[in-house]
Formats: structure tokens, C-alpha cells, sequence
């Protein structure tokens, strides 16, 4: 590898564990939800810049992986990830990959760079979302029921065998 190589790889890198939040982050009024609560109806951004809920998805089961730009874990996962939406296509469950980044440019660059595709959403400077799934840490996993209640909050990764294992028992995915 070459020197400008290695150096724009690092600065990249970098530049991910430096997001600055130049503005305030609007967060609705929101409590902490727990299993079996129904999940209220969060707005967020698709890559076409169009408003999408979850309410979308009802009658299905909806697995939502919360990630990041910056974070190198979430990107780790994407692949295992990538391949349960492959393996559940035609069952009654849907994966949404929900960015938490700060800056929308950060999460179309990651986007394009990492060739992501599938429900990738953003949760466009609301931070409610966040808030009421008790995300501190990413990657965060999290399960919904088909009313759109909440039955997991903090599901494995999908690299391991007890999340496959989680989602083959679901009743009535077929």
C-alpha cells in the first residue's frame, strides 16, 4: 500500500470518531420502551429522502438494526446481516437498518462506500427513536412482533447462532 493510501485510510477512520454536532437534536417527548409495548410511530428518512414509519410493516415481524457511519462493529455485522434479509426474504419479516448518525451526508457516503442496500434508513437529527430503544451502544438489535410491539431489545448480532436461532422460532413467519 501506498503512502497516500495509508494516509487517507487513517484520516477516513478518523474522521468517523470526530462527528461535531453543529445543531441542536430535536427529541420529541418520549419514554423508554420495554418488551411488549407497542412502539409509537417514529418518522424517518429513506435514501430517497422520503418520511417512513414502521407502521409500514405491519403484519410482519421487523428486526432493526441500529448502526452508524463510524462504527466499525456495525459494518462488521452488515455482511451477517445481509445474508439473514437473503435467507427471510419471502417470510413474514422485514430488516430495517437504522442509522443514528448525526450528519445525513455521513450516513449516503457509507451508504455508497459500503454498498448497502434494503430498508436503510436514517433517523434525520430525531433522536427519540434512540431514546425510547435504550440505544447507548452500537450495533443495537431489536425485535418487533407483527402488532409492532416491541419483543427483544437487545437481540445478538447476526453473526451468531442464537440470533438465526431467535428468529426460527418465531410463530407464524412462514
Amino acid at each position: 500500500m501506498n503512502k497516500w493510501s495509508f494516509i487517507f485510510l487513517m484520516l477516513y477512520s478518523l474522521a468517523g470518531w470526530s462527528q461535531i454536532r453543529v445543531e441542536s437534536v430535536s427529541v420529541h417527548d418520549t419514554c423508554e420502551l420495554k418488551v411488549g409495548d407497542l412502539v409509537p410511530e417514529f418518522v424517518f428518512q429513506d435514501t430517497a429522502k422520503k418520511k417512513v414509519s414502521l407502521k409500514q410493516f405491519e403484519g410482519k415481524y421487523v428486526v432493526i438494526d441500529v448502526w452508524a457511519s463510524w462504527c466499525y462493529p456495525c459494518k462488521q455485522e452488515y455482511l451477517a446481516l445481509r445474508g439473514c434479509v437473503e435467507r427471510y426474504k419471502d417470510k413474514k419479516i422485514v430488516f430495517v437498518s437504522l442509522s443514528c448518525d448525526t450528519e445525513e451526508q455521513r450516513w449516503r457516503n457509507e451508504l455508497w462506500w459500503g454498498k448497502m442496500n434494503g430498508n436503510q434508513w436514517w433517523i434525520a437529527g430525531d433522536e427519540s427513536s434512540m431514546i425510547a430503544f435504550r440505544v447507548k451502544v452500537i450495533p443495537r438489535l431489536i425485535l418487533l412482533d407483527k402488532k409492532g410491539r416491541v419483543m427483544n431489545l437487545k437481540l445478538p448480532k447476526p453473526s451468531s447462532s442464537e440470533f438465526e436461532k431467535i428468529l426460527k422460532e418465531l410463530k407464524g413467519i412462514v
